[in-house]
């Protein structure tokens, strides 16, 4: 299990089109990506494997009605429970089982005439886990249930009825593949049959238990160990806890995504946290000795006499520890200077002479504005002059 965190690029900047790129203009410009990028054109290249499989990822997306709208709405976020292939970690010959009609056909000698019904890898699945801050701080292992399609128990992925077999395509003759010629037969494109899905095998009789689907839904229960500092948002995949692969394929992947739970007093700024603590204007003119809650506990926290209202105090160490390094952030205290909405007789009386006090001794500052401002009322008041 490893954290997960990339910036995904725009899938319309990948494939080098328009957001208004018609279907068959999208097909076309990824047929060309993939022929600038493909391995056979670009062996042993690790920047070309990964700009192939980025744009394969564009392709799923993009070629697919529902999910582009989804990602022309929502971007990339709204893509997640989508049913989507991790490309990063899957090997070329799953992407060439894919996109065999694109793909296949010629594109490469060495890759023409590949049979559809070869082994792929399963779908990816999500799966959202809430934490509290003290369970981000200290680190913590969770287990999580969640659902997920599997391989039926009664057929075992077949799809038939126990006692009958599967028959032979009649399509594609067992082959998994079909031909198609076009403009007189200068060229030939093979393709994945449309009525065995590239298995070259057909039920006859479906399997009660999954109707011939060869999967059931099932509900799993797996246990995560989230590391300490993890972010709101963030991914930690669980290989191999995804969907079955196809004809004997390995399985997909789990991605577990990062859910804060809101705290109470504390708010999250990336590696420090930040609390906002009301206090008396007497202790902000004074000074003063306070508790501030913490995920630790209490710590104390000392007020400077004459403190304003807004400051930004620190404690340090007593934040959130960093992914990679485990070193704490601050606890960043936000004064808040409240003003009494009501005063006792004594203590207005008290107010009012410390009032007198100040008008009399105000700060160079203070004083230089409101003789401004009473120079500048004086001179709305004056009355204009006329030139004679």
């Amino acid at each position: 299990m490893s954290p997960m965190s990339t910036a995904k690029r725009d899938y319309y900047e990948v494939l080098g089109v328009e957001r208004s790129s018609s279907a068959d203009d999208i097909k076309r410009a990824y047929r060309r990506m993939a022929l600038k990028y493909h391995p056979d054109k670009n062996p042993d290249d690790k920047e070309a494997e990964s700009k192939f499989k980025e744009c394969a990822e564009a392709y799923e997306v993009l070629s697919d009605p529902a999910k582009r709208q989804r990602y022309d709405q929502y971007g990339h976020e709204g893509l997640r429970g989508a049913g989507m292939h991790d490309f990063s970690h899957m090997g070329f010959e799953d992407i060439f089982s894919m996109f065999d009609d694109i793909l296949g056909g010629g594109m490469f000698g060495s890759r023409r005439g590949r049979r559809a019904s070869q082994a792929a890898r399963g779908y990816d699945i999500e799966a959202q886990i809430e934490l509290e801050l003290k369970e981000i701080l200290a680190g913590v292992e969770k287990t999580i249930e969640f659902k997920r399609k599997d391989v039926c128990p009664q057929c075992s992925g077949s799809g038939a009825e126990p006692g009958h077999s599967l028959q032979t395509c009649g399509l594609c003759n067992g082959q998994g593949q079909v031909a198609q010629t076009g403009m007189g037969g200068l060229f030939r494109m093979v393709t994945t049959c449309p009525q065995c899905q590239g298995s070259g095998k057909k039920v006859t009789h479906p399997c009660k238990e999954c109707r011939g689907s060869g999967r059931v839904n099932k509900t799993q229960k797996v246990s995560i160990k989230i590391p300490a500092g993890v972010r709101d948002g963030q991914a930690i995949r669980v290989s191999g806890e995804g969907e079955p692969g196809q004809r004997g394929g390995p399985r997909g992947d789990l991605y577990c995504y990062i859910k804060e739970k809101p705290h109470p007093f504390l708010i999250r700024n990336e590696d420090d946290l930040v609390i906002r603590l009301p206090i008396g204007f007497s202790q902000a003119a004074l000074g003063a000795v306070v508790e501030v809650p913490s995920l630790s506990g209490r710590e104390k926290l000392t007020i400077p006499a004459g403190t304003q209202h807004g400051t930004v105090l620190q404690i340090k160490g007593q934040g959130m520890p960093h992914l990679q390094t485990g070193r704490r952030g601050s606890l960043l205290v936000q004064i808040l200077v409240e003003i009494p909405k009501k005063l006792s007789r004594e203590q207005e009386k008290l107010l009012r002479q410390f009032a007198e006090t100040k008008d009399k001794t105000v700060l160079p500052e203070s004083k230089g504005f409101f003789d401004k401002l009473k120079d500048y009322f004086a001179g709305l008041n004056e009355p204009e002059t006329k030139d004679q």
